[in-house]
């Protein structure tokens, strides 16, 4: 594999004392409303997998009753979710170095509100599977081209600022989305849930037909068919830093959805929370998350190096699988839901050092083809996290070992990717800190 240097850190974006900065206040305001509205849009855009799937999650028990499928198949409605959305980016991904990013994306988002709006309807666990799967195909667009117009706009630190400033916008989903769902099921059944992501849908739809412009200028795009799209994925597979950072972040990806995943039904039915009780602890683990990616955004990107920062989250994420694990195997015999809400919480708020991290030391290596690089960083996240999703509910619903005994393997899994990869210790230019 090709040891390609990353590239040097730039921003579009110019500063106040460059030739090319606004002179007057007015232009300047101007240009600052535009790259706010365009924040809130990719945060908008990167926010719609958590919405699709964790809005969902309070009715998982709901559903299981209402079409008379087990545990484990309404759990294969997430996975096609997943699926399809780690499928979809290996297409749209190169479509969009190719023809741009706003024509695929609003065609994506297209689908996905006609897509979520069929599964309000579906009648059988099958059906609702074969809908959720078109639902994440479609929602693709969102995931991959949000990750290409950043690495459009941005490189280097000012990346990684970047992207946690997204986890900012789009971390409120998780907290929000279960919040919603509980209360919808209040008044509604668990097909309420997907009218609510019908509307959530439409809005993003036209906040991107109105917000958002072309990222991607014709001379930068990309030639050829589907043989040019697969030798520059095998270009970037070929780099053996950027798989290295590709693997560790999607191996961590599983760990936090065998949470996701398993985590309706660990709560609800071994230890008896409501899903408005559930819902609140999920909404406290993802308040961590979005606090310790604001940490590394704002206090150690530029001061510590990137891989530093992912290294001490690596490592807590692997510590805490470990202690649940523990927990749930009975080792420090009869525990109650404090201590394991207390693992899964520094499990979920050490990811806020993992994802922006990988994505950003990644990105820095591949401005030539992001739209690509964007697609095989996903579909690798999501491909891996279907995987685990059913492997944690393998021994039924009365033990949380298996959802533990997932995350600890997969945490082990990301570490080594990370050490043997991308071996930091050779490559101490990479996201080294900027000059104070």
């Amino acid at each position: 594999m090709s040891e390609r240097g990353p590239v040097t850190a730039r921003s579009h974006e110019p500063s106040p004392e460059s030739p090319s900065a606004p002179t007057a206040a007015a232009p300047l305001k101007a240009a600052r409303r535009t790259g706010l509205l365009v924040t809130f849009v990719l945060g908008g855009l990167t926010a719609l997998p958590p919405l699709s799937m964790d809005m969902y999650l309070p009715a998982l028990p709901e559903v299981t009753t209402a079409l008379h499928s087990p545990a484990a198949t309404i759990q294969l409605t997430l996975t096609a979710c997943l699926a399809g959305m780690a499928l979809g980016q290996l297409v749209i991904g190169p479509m969009s170095d190719k023809w741009g990013r706003r024509r695929p994306l609003l065609i994506g988002m297209i689908v996905y509100v006609l897509a979520t709006a069929i599964c309000a309807l579906a009648p059988t666990a099958e059906l609702l599977i074969a809908f959720r799967l078109l639902q994440g195909l479609a929602g693709a667009a969102a995931i991959v081209i949000a990750r290409a117009v950043v690495r459009d706009l941005y490189d280097g630190v000012e990346m990684a600022r970047f992207f946690s400033t997204l986890m900012l916008i789009s971390g409120t989903a998780p907290i929000i989305a279960p919040l919603i769902g509980g209360q919808v099921l209040r008044f509604a059944d668990w097909r309420g849930v997907f009218v609510i992501l019908t509307a959530v849908g439409l809005v993003l739809t036209l906040m991107v037909w109105r917000g958002l412009g072309e990222t991607l200028p014709p001379e930068r795009r990309q030639t050829g068919g589907v043989g040019a799209a697969l030798r520059t994925m095998r270009g970037l597979l070929g780099d053996r830093v950027f798989a290295g950072y590709m693997l560790a972040g999607g191996f961590a990806f599983a760990v936090l959805f065998s949470y996701i995943a398993a985590s309706p039904f660990v709560v609800q039915e071994i230890y008896g929370a409501s899903p408005q009780a559930f819902s609140l602890l999920f909404g406290v683990n993802s308040v961590g998350l979005i606090a310790v990616g604001q940490i590394n955004g704002k206090l150690l990107v530029g001061r510590v190096r990137l891989d530093n920062a992912l290294a001490v989250g690596l490592g807590i994420i692997t510590v805490a699988s470990v202690a649940l694990l523990l927990m749930s195997a009975g080792v420090f015999g009869e525990v109650g839901l404090v201590p394991i809400a207390a693992a899964l919480f520094v499990l979920m708020s050490a990811m806020g050092l993992v994802l922006p991290n990988t994505n950003a030391q990644a990105l820095m290596r591949t401005p030539h083809a992001a739209g690509s690089a964007s697609a095989l960083l996903g579909t690798s996240s999501f491909l891996v996290g279907a995987i685990a999703s059913p492997l944690v509910g393998i021994a039924g619903e009365d033990t949380a070992v298996p959802m533990a005994l997932v995350q600890l393997v997969c945490a082990f899994l990301s570490v080594a990717c990370f050490l043997g990869l991308c071996r930091p210790w050779q490559n101490r230019e990479s996201g080294a800190p900027a000059a104070p």
